[in-house]
């Protein structure tokens, strides 16, 4: 069982978190949520999900699809005093999903404003897995030098960029693939998209 922080900011594109959180905890590991402040306006904007003030994670096990909401906890996004906030509890792997350029830019020159800016700055010093999931086009010279720098330290830079070679026949299934090639970064086994098998058999579902 990994232990995972899944962090949703306030790029267009949450549905992208929300597939994610789903079926990472279908495959039964365990999440703690963070949730920027613009993450949780767009969440409202794009998914109609109203973050209750007063129990935050209530919102989210009541409305999306969690069959193990035991295996769901969440982190203010500014106690910095968290205990993934240190080293030594560091989790297995932290994915950003999905990551405003402001994030990338401020985790790439290792500011630490917020837990989830630290979250991954203790993923990168401790060599754990660190992947990004950014949903921007176009990208400026800006965008591009900081998710290569990020690369180089080795982190995971999974742009949202859906295939078609499998012919997709609704959005759910574009989200999956995207959702799909996060966990094959973190070698997690799913189903969530047909697999690239050459040109004359990947017609065959």
């Amino acid at each position: 069982m990994l232990k995972i922080v899944t962090a949703i900011t306030g790029a267009s594109g949450v549905i992208y978190g929300k597939r994610f959180v789903e079926e990472v905890n279908r495959l039964g590991h365990k999440q703690t949520l963070l949730i920027t402040e613009a993450g949780e306006k767009v969440l409202s904007q794009e998914l109609d999900l109203s973050i209750k003030k007063d129990n935050p994670l209530a919102s989210i096990q009541a409305e999306w699809d969690l069959s193990r909401p035991d295996l769901i906890s969440r982190e203010k996004i500014d106690d910095i005093t968290a205990k993934i906030a240190s080293g030594s509890r560091a989790p297995d792997a932290v994915v950003v999903i999905p990551c405003t350029m402001g994030t990338l830019a401020r985790v790439a020159h290792g500011f630490s404003s917020n837990l989830l800016e630290r979250v991954c700055d203790v993923a990168l010093k401790e060599n754990k897995k660190l992947i990004l999931v950014p949903r921007e086009t176009p990208l400026n010279q800006i965008h591009l030098e900081n998710m290569l720098a990020l690369k180089k330290m080795g982190a995971d830079v999974v742009p949202a960029m859906p295939a078609f070679y499998n012919h997709p026949r609704s959005i759910s299934e574009l989200i999956d693939f995207v959702v799909g090639r996060v966990l094959d970064h973190l070698q997690l086994e799913h189903s969530l998209y047909q697999r690239w098998k050459g040109v004359h058999d990947n017609d065959d579902k």
